[in-house]
C-alpha cells in the first residue's frame, strides 16, 4: 500500500459527513483508490482542585463506542457501493489528526457543516488550517441539507483558478488529471480585477487600456496550460480570463460545474485563496465540492506514516 491509493475522509455521523462520504467513495470508485474512514474525538477533562491545579480526564469508554459506530455506520455505506474501506477511531484535534493521517493519503475528503467532528471544526476555528497544511490535496463538499439520499453528482466539468503561482500550477496539474480520469471538460480561469467596480486595479493611470492588460493575461494563461498540457495533448481545456475576484468568480462558476479546483498560496485574483477571507468565501458559498492543491514545499517529503494500514 502507498499514499496514491488511499482517500481519508473525516466522518461524525452526520448527514453532511455522509455526503461527503458518499462523494468520496464514488471518487474512491472512479481512481480505483479505496477509503480510509476516522472518526476523531477529545477527551473532556476537569479540575480535581482549586488548590493543587491537577485535572482527570473522563473515562473515554462510551465515546469511543460511539465513535466506532458512526464509523461501522459509514463503513457499510461505503462497502455497499464496492469500494474497499479502512477505519479508525482517533483521539485528538479533528484538524491536526487529519492533517498527519494526510502524510499517508491521495487526498482528503470533509463535509461542511458537520457536529462536534471534522466538518463543522473544517468552517469554524481551523479553517485555514487542514487545506493550507494537508500533506495531499483536499476537497470540501458542500451541505446538501439533511439529505444524504440524493446520490453523488459524477464530475463532468471542471474549473481550475490559475494565476501563475506554483501553487496555481500545482492545481492546474491536478486538475487535468482529474478531468483525464473522469473523462470531465476543463475550464482555466484566470482572474483580473481591472473594472472600477472590482476596485484592487483602481489605482491603474487612466491611459493603461485594462482591455490589453486582459489580453496580456490571456496570453499567460496560454503559456501556462500549453505547458501542463503536453503529458496530455488531446485534453482540451477551455480558457477565460474574467474582470472580477477570485471569490466571486469561482464561486459563479461552482453553480455550473461539478468540482473546483484552487491552489493554496496563489497570488493576484487567487491570493490567500486558503488564508483569509476569499477561502471563507468560496468554501462557504460554493455549489460544488472544492479542491484544494497545495504546492510542493521541503516539508511534505513523505513520511513513515501509513494509513489504515
Amino acid at each position: 500500500m502507498t499514499h496514491d491509493d488511499v482517500v481519508l475522509v473525516g466522518v461524525d455521523g452526520s448527514a453532511p459527513s455522509l455526503n461527503a462520504l458518499d462523494w468520496a467513495t464514488e471518487y474512491a470508485r472512479v481512481h480505483g483508490h479505496r477509503l480510509h474512514l476516522v472518526c476523531s474525538y477529545t477527551i473532556p477533562s476537569f479540575s480535581t482542585s482549586a488548590l493543587d491545579g491537577g485535572y482527570a480526564a473522563l473515562d473515554d469508554t462510551a465515546i469511543q463506542q460511539g465513535a466506532r459506530a458512526v464509523l461501522d455506520e459509514a463503513q457499510v455505506r461505503a462497502e455497499g457501493r464496492g469500494v474497499a474501506v479502512t477505519s479508525d477511531v482517533a483521539s485528538g484535534d479533528a484538524a491536526a489528526v487529519l492533517v498527519e493521517l494526510s502524510r499517508g493519503a491521495a487526498l482528503a475528503v470533509v463535509g461542511t457543516r458537520g457536529r462536534g467532528g471534522f466538518a463543522e471544526r473544517l468552517l469554524g476555528t481551523v479553517s485555514s488550517a487542514l487545506p493550507a497544511h494537508a500533506h495531499c490535496p483536499t476537497v470540501v463538499v458542500p451541505s446538501r441539507g439533511d439529505s444524504v439520499d440524493q446520490g453523488v453528482r459524477p464530475v463532468r466539468r471542471v474549473v481550475v483558478g490559475v494565476d501563475g503561482s506554483p501553487a496555481a500550477e500545482a492545481a492546474l496539474e491536478r486538475a487535468i488529471q482529474e478531468a483525464v480520469v473522469w473523462g470531465a471538460e476543463l475550464t482555466a480561469l484566470a482572474a483580473v480585477p481591472v473594472g472600477t467596480g472590482a476596485g484592487l486595479l483602481a489605482w491603474l493611470p487612466a491611459s493603461v487600456d485594462h482591455e490589453q492588460v486582459l489580453r496580456d493575461v490571456a496570453e499567460g494563461l496560454d503559456v501556462v496550460v500549453d505547458r501542463a498540457l503536453l503529458a496530455h495533448p488531446d485534453l482540451q481545456v477551455r480558457r477565460h480570463v474574467l474582470d472580477g475576484t477570485g471569490a466571486a468568480l469561482l464561486t459563479e462558476f461552482s453553480t455550473a460545474v461539478d468540482l473546483v479546483v484552487v491552489g493554496s498560496r496563489g497570488r493576484g485574483g487567487f491570493a490567500g485563496l486558503l488564508l483569509g477571507s476569499t477561502s471563507q468565501a468560496v468554501l462557504h458559498h460554493s455549489v460544488c465540492p472544492v479542491m484544494v492543491v497545495r504546492a510542493p514545499s521541503r516539508d511534505d517529503e513523505w513520511s513513515p506514516t501509513s494509513v489504515g494500514r
